[in-house]
């Protein structure tokens, strides 16, 4: 099955995947599909919102050299003035299901990703799977049960979207990737979605962008001779995808030009923790939607409990409920791709380094979410197949398209879902621990 390989090096590798389907309540399925096209109004109101970015990181950004340099290309995008009035998001809201004291579960955010939200050209192949699976078990009832799920597609509706806006047909939509892309086929269903469209595709390094890049008198971006119309970054969420002060340079480069960003710069901001925190607060979303007291309670109603490390009397009330209860949180640094929070005793070892520092702010502090253990039998390369207890987390994946005022589409466009053995706290598919799954709905 060519289709369903990862490439690492010179080798390609199968996807991890569970044998079988997990069971999922379909209510809270469907809460999560609903809430998405809240979301995407969420991420979007929060990215033009400089005044609630500027508090909600200034903390932050005083210890966090990463975030610092975003915010500080944000900030050099908002002096010059943006070239582009078309935006475009493609993300992906992550949960887990909590345990009710009366035995039912209920749907609680993880987070919500804004830049590089992967696994959606994977997902779409993952329902095939599993009902060739069923059907050789015989399992024919289950078979049926499968949902169909394409946020490929989805996601490049929204791509062809806002290339459709740009209005040059000439010009690309560039996806921004690694130098070694592990999961190049996740991308690939995707392009391939955007070519049937006639849209046309190319895929770039940071390192060729800094080469070969330059802006005209208008502000279009050029790589390699070709117009840009969208810059679709699968590649600059983690420090390390920063090699040098040319990779910084070119971030800039393409926030300052007229291609529609996906994310742009303040919507990658949206997607940080501590923005995620904020929103929280009550009375904070109340600022989004002033008018739309049901929008509010759906979203809410997803919220887990988030806690401020901010310096002062309330970060310190939330170390020393952390340091009481290590195994009741998670610490959560700015930092996306997984493997990154901090769990158990561990909590208390960075804390008592950090509790009486501007440093602490680097992180916020979330309710670690209990959820009840399935079995299944996870095929991962190189591990033997055998029964584990796992704990899965469901994505959903919104596309969203702005141009001026108006939101011109607006879209829950698929879900996905990740299960690992309840032995590991953290991780994702792309760290090795977690595997793709597909829900079969109670």
């Amino acid at each position: 099955m060519n289709a369903w390989k990862c490439v690492c090096s010179q080798v390609a590798s199968y996807a991890p995947f569970t044998l079988f389907p997990t069971r999922v309540p379909s209510t809270v399925f469907t809460q999560a599909l609903t809430v998405q096209t809240h979301f995407n109004r969420l991420v979007d109101r929060v990215s033009q919102n400089p005044s609630f970015l500027e508090e909600s990181l200034a903390s932050t950004i005083k210890v966090d050299d990463f975030t610092a340099r975003l915010f500080n290309i944000y900030k050099q995008v908002q002096k010059e003035g943006r070239a582009q009035e078309i935006v475009l998001g493609l993300n992906r809201s992550d949960y887990m299901l909590d345990q009710n004291p009366d035995g039912g579960t209920s749907l609680k955010q993880i987070e919500i990703n804004t830049i590089a939200a992967s696994f959606g050209g994977l997902a779409s192949q993952t329902p095939d799977v599993h009902r060739h699976i069923l059907k050789v078990a015989n399992l024919l009832e289950e078979q049926n049960q499968i949902l169909d799920n394409n946020p490929a597609a989805g996601l490049a509706r929204g791509l062809a979207k806002a290339w459709e806006l740009y209005g040059t047909e000439s010009a690309v939509v560039m996806f921004l990737v690694e130098d070694l892309q592990r999961n190049i086929y996740d991308h690939r269903y995707i392009e391939n979605e955007l070519w049937k469209k006639n849209v046309p595709v190319i895929r770039r390094r940071f390192v060729d962008v800094s080469r070969t890049g330059h802006l005209d008198q208008r502000r279009r971006l050029f790589v390699d001779g070709k117009e840009i119309a969208i810059v679709y970054f699968r590649n600059g969420y983690m420090p390390q995808n920063y090699t040098s002060e040319q990779s910084w340079d070119a971030r800039l480069m393409m926030e300052r030009s007229l291609a529609v960003k996906c994310p742009d710069i303040s919507t990658h901001l949206a997607g940080t923790k501590k923005v995620q925190q904020e929103l929280a607060r009550a009375g904070v979303l109340e600022r989004f939607f002033p008018d739309e007291p049901e929008t509010v309670a759906q979203i809410r109603a997803t919220f887990a409990g988030l806690y401020t490390l901010d310096m002062g009397e309330e970060g310190d009330k939330t170390v020393a409920m952390a340091l009481a209860n290590p195994d009741q949180y998670v610490l959560k640094p700015q930092r996306e791709g997984g493997g990154n929070n901090i769990y158990g005793q561990e909590i208390c070892k960075v804390l008592e380094k950090v509790k009486n520092s501007s440093e602490r702010t680097a992180y916020i502090l979330m309710d670690k979410i209990q959820p009840v253990p399935s079995q299944n039998y996870l095929v991962q390369p190189g591990a033997p197949v055998k029964l584990n207890d796992c704990l899965s987390e469901l994505g959903v994946f919104g596309a969203y398209v702005r141009k001026g005022k108006e939101m011109v589409l607006n879209e829950c466009v698929g879900h996905l879902l990740r299960t690992k053995s309840s032995e590991h706290a953290d991780g994702g598919v792309a760290a090795g621990v977690a595997v793709l799954d597909n829900p079969l709905l109670f």
